[in-house]
């Protein structure tokens, strides 16, 4: 008995329709970064494991897709080995596939910073892949849209991702809110509550405050070490309301003592005036319970959600300041941001988003009634392509019935049938199948007709 095919989990087949959608929000990124000035490049699947290993924190490095080596992988490891994971898969994993598009890009610019003009101004498309447990909205490999800037500090790059994802999503027509923190305003938060080592048991602690709730995470914080006097301190952080203005200005009593705390409170203080002054369409807030548990982010951060879709995230992302120096490049700034596709697939579909013309394909399909009808149509198929016209001929002589059939099952709006009649006075009949008109029109006039 034959195997039924399956895929692994957390991964997806696209068909037609759905490609067509996927290209409309991939080319609608895509413009809108290089309206920014941003040039596209692109990585390899695979990194080496040292590039990866270290840069998510313990929580990213367990979802790491590690790849086997080639050839007797195996070879040399010893029963001790065995025994350890983390020192086998060391032994039998050199590579991994990437988790993400920024360490990849932080590698690339070192690499190549000789051939860079700073800032470097750079947008990706590609996949990535975590080995995360699949659930609704949560895949295993997935597109990210990244569009980063490294070589400069000034917080109009911030402004200019609050910009890009204003224009992103305006134009795909889904209303989002942007919520932003900075990373020096949690180290603040740290330092304050006493435990300034407890940074990154903090940070992922609190990143999951909108899954797991503001108990849960106190719980978490307790088992990691803090004590109740921190959790009285980061407590009334978490549960501040009122406007961007007057959280900032509650604050800075409780950060006065951390220099670093307060840097953060100025940057985004200043930040918000900016984006004031930018008139941005899209809801902002501040948020301090707002942590993104990658430990390579140190100052700005940035979450983006749908207002109308239960979902997590559908755009994130931050400011590092030394990612390149990890790779030897250091002192070099970067901020960035990354749409994930399938999310916003997701939430377009939910929402019935999707431009008609998104998934528009074949506009018109030819009859074949014979070899001399075929000969007849390939000029006048040829001639609309070249006008940008979608037109197919049906590749085999069969029944009318079958080739209608076909145009309806493929919601291809237009059937041009050429007969005897055609051939004899050198036209084409064309039918609406949506309405059910049909009229003959001369062969040279039939771009015209599509293109009017």
């Amino acid at each position: 008995m034959a195997q039924k095919p399956s895929i692994p989990k957390g991964t997806r087949d696209f068909g037609p329709a759905e490609m067509a959608g996927r290209d409309y929000i991939f080319n609608t990124v895509r413009n809108v970064f290089r309206h920014y000035g941003y040039a596209p490049i692109e990585t390899p699947s695979m990194e080496n494991l040292s590039t990866l290993l270290g840069k998510y924190g313990e929580e990213g490095d367990k979802l790491l897709f590690k790849v086997l080596n080639s050839g007797d992988a195996f070879s040399g490891v010893t029963p001790e080995m065995l025994e350890n994971s983390n020192s086998l898969s060391v032994k039998v994993c050199e590579k991994g596939l990437r988790y993400d598009l920024t360490v990849p890009f932080a590698r690339f610019v070192v690499q190549h910073q000789n051939e860079l003009v700073f800032p470097f101004k750079r947008y990706q498309i590609q996949p990535v892949w975590r080995a995360d447990r699949p659930q609704k909205g949560r895949y295993r490999e997935f597109y990210q849209c990244d569009v980063d800037v490294v070589g400069s500090n000034s917080l109009i790059n911030e402004l200019e991702l609050v910009q890009i994802v204003d224009d992103v999503f305006g134009k795909l027509n889904i209303g989002v809110t942007v919520k932003i923190n900075n990373r020096k305003v949690l180290s603040g938060i740290a330092e304050v509550s006493g435990h300034p080592d407890k940074l990154i048991d903090i940070t992922v602690a609190i990143d999951k405050i909108d899954k797991i709730g503001l108990d849960a995470v106190k719980a978490e914080l307790l088992s990691k070490g803090l004590d109740n006097e921190a959790l009285a301190v980061i407590d009334p952080i978490l549960n501040l309301s009122g406007t961007t203005a007057e959280k900032i200005s509650a604050m800075r009593p409780i950060l006065a003592k951390s220099a670093t705390g307060t840097k953060g409170l100025d940057e985004l203080e200043e930040l918000f005036t900016l984006i004031s002054a930018a008139e941005i369409s899209q809801e902002t807030e501040l948020d301090l319970s707002l942590a993104r548990g990658l430990n390579y982010y140190t100052g700005a951060i940035f979450e983006v959600k749908a207002n109308d879709v239960p979902m997590g995230s559908i755009c994130g992302g931050g400011r590092y300041d030394d990612l390149t120096g990890i790779f030897g490049l250091p002192g070099v700034s970067g901020v960035g941001i990354s749409f994930g596709a399938d999310r916003i697939y997701d939430v377009l579909s939910a929402l019935n988003k999707f431009p008609g013309d998104a998934v528009e394909g074949t506009k018109v399909l030819f009859t074949n009634l014979g070899e001399k009808e075929v000969l007849y149509t390939i000029p006048v198929v040829k001639k609309l392509r070249a006008a940008g016209i979608a037109a197919e001929i049906y590749t085999d002589t069969t029944k009318l019935k079958k080739q209608f059939d076909y145009a309806d099952k493929k919601k291809i709006p237009f059937l041009a049938i050429v007969g005897e009649d055609e051939l004899a006075n050198g036209n084409i009949s064309i039918k609406n199948l949506a309405t059910g008109e049909q009229k003959k029109i001369d062969k040279e006039q039939v771009v015209t007709y599509f293109t009017i």
